[in-house]
């Protein structure tokens, strides 16, 4: 019997379709759950960032970037933020700087207070994204809900639907999310085929991002010059490109556990926060009104005009972006780390640019996020495809993943921009 156990074909191990199929509806439900939640928060902070970006700026009479406002409001959403996770039931959830997008499960009680935090850092301008706290909220509510719904199925099952569900909705295709399970099942072992497992968070991501793109038409492709045939010199580019940005994103990865320690010391919210949206504010007024926010709208006005700034000046929003990553994601604004990453790859594939003007600038940004994502997320895939998706060649691909090579050999083994609870780095 053993015999034949051991010889029995991979093909019996599989998942049946039945068992596959009632899990169908639930993941239809969770992605256009996730996706919905996705565009409240972020149609919220939309309209509270028009107030406090133009109506309260024009009503006073000041300059709607000018440095004093600025600071003004850095400071004051600092001050805003540091309230909530002071006083929230679960202090709007963990230390940012400990969450990936392997969200834990978080009660229903912290949920309102991380949304709030994470929709007045949106408004405000904090460098970050979305991503980490909208899939700990979706998680949570699914988790939740579907205990409720359905208490034999397992908790975990309702956690990969909704973070894969969110992941669709943010990037508005089911790629980005097949490409992180993908990953994450790499470093387990699974029995049965790949796509049985993937399969129901798929189905969950491409609910999620259809509702996105059917809401809110969603555009990543920044419409830079095609490339048509790369030569040797847009190879020896994108190598150059990728691996440069990785070294200089390390240096921050680097600074992160120090920078959160100086913060951490502070001990308290309303200390830890203000101090970060002043320091916000300060490299806001340096950098110019492009390095604030999350960066995706910033990263289509600079792609709109390769030829709009100097070298230095690109040169200095790289800089300064990437300090704003680092005192936001260490002072405690709740917020995730791939978009503000996607304008300081973009900036910095643009100073290539501009320094040398042979480099094609679909390439210089391409390799440019490519290297900053791999040093930040070390998520091979997701780095690979968020570069590929923000220039709509196909040819740049191989270009990509050759250049994938020499700065993963840069990143691999090294720390990320995540912590442990005890402040050490996660590798």
């Amino acid at each position: 019997m053993a015999q034949d156990t051991s010889q029995r074909s991979p093909a019996s191990a599989a998942t049946p379709a039945r068992a596959l199929l009632p899990l169908i509806l639930p993941a239809l439900l969770v992605g256009v759950l996730a996706s919905v939640l996705l565009l409240l928060v972020e149609g919220v902070a939309e309209r509270l960032e028009h107030v406090l970006w133009a109506t309260l700026p024009d009503a006073l009479d000041v300059g709607r970037y000018s440095v004093l406002w600025i600071l003004v409001v850095l400071t004051a959403t600092g001050v805003a933020v540091g309230l909530v996770v002071w006083k929230a039931p679960g202090h709007a959830g963990p230390d940012p700087a400990t969450m990936g997008l392997d969200a834990p499960v978080l009660p229903p009680a912290v949920l309102p207070g991380l949304v709030v935090a994470t929709a007045l850092m949106l408004a405000g301008g904090p460098s970050l994204g979305p991503e980490n706290p909208i899939i700990a909220v979706n998680v949570g509510l699914a988790v939740w809900l579907g205990r409720r719904a359905a208490p034999r199925a397992p908790g975990a099952l309702w956690a990969v639907l909704a973070e894969a569900a969110t992941v669709g909705a943010l990037f508005g295709t089911p790629v980005a999310a097949a490409l992180l399970i993908s990953e994450a099942l790499a470093g387990r072992q699974s029995e049965g085929p790949l796509w049985d497992h993937v399969f129901p968070p798929l189905v969950a991501a491409s609910a999620g991002s259809m509702t996105t793109t059917l809401v809110a038409h969603p555009a990543f492709d920044l419409g830079l010059p095609g490339l048509d045939r790369p030569g040797w010199g847009d190879l020896l580019a994108a190598l150059v490109i990728a691996s440069a940005g990785a070294l200089l994103t390390l240096c921050a990865v680097r600074a992160f556990p120090y920078v959160h320690g100086v913060f951490t010391r502070l001990r308290h919210p309303m200390l830890m926060l203000p101090l970060g949206g002043v320091v916000l504010g300060l490299l806001g007024a340096l950098g110019g009104h492009l390095t604030l926010f999350k960066g995706l709208d910033e990263v289509g006005e600079l792609a709109a005009d390769p030829e709009g700034w100097t070298a230095g000046q690109f040169a200095t929003m790289t800089v300064v972006k990437l300090a704003a990553l680092l005192v936001a994601a260490s002072c405690g604004f709740r917020g995730g780390r791939i978009f503000p990453a996607v304008f300081v790859g973009t900036a910095f594939g643009l100073t290539a640019h501009a320094l040398v003007s042979g480099v094609h600038p679909s390439v210089g940004v391409a390799a440019g996020v490519l290297g900053v994502l791999l040093a930040i997320t070390r998520q091979g895939w997701v780095s690979l495809f968020v570069a590929a998706v923000l220039v709509a060649s196909a040819s740049i691909i191989a270009l990509l993943c050759i250049a994938t090579l020499p700065a993963w050999l840069l990143v691999t083994g090294r720390p990320q921009m995540q912590l442990r609870a005890d402040g050490t780095p996660v590798r």
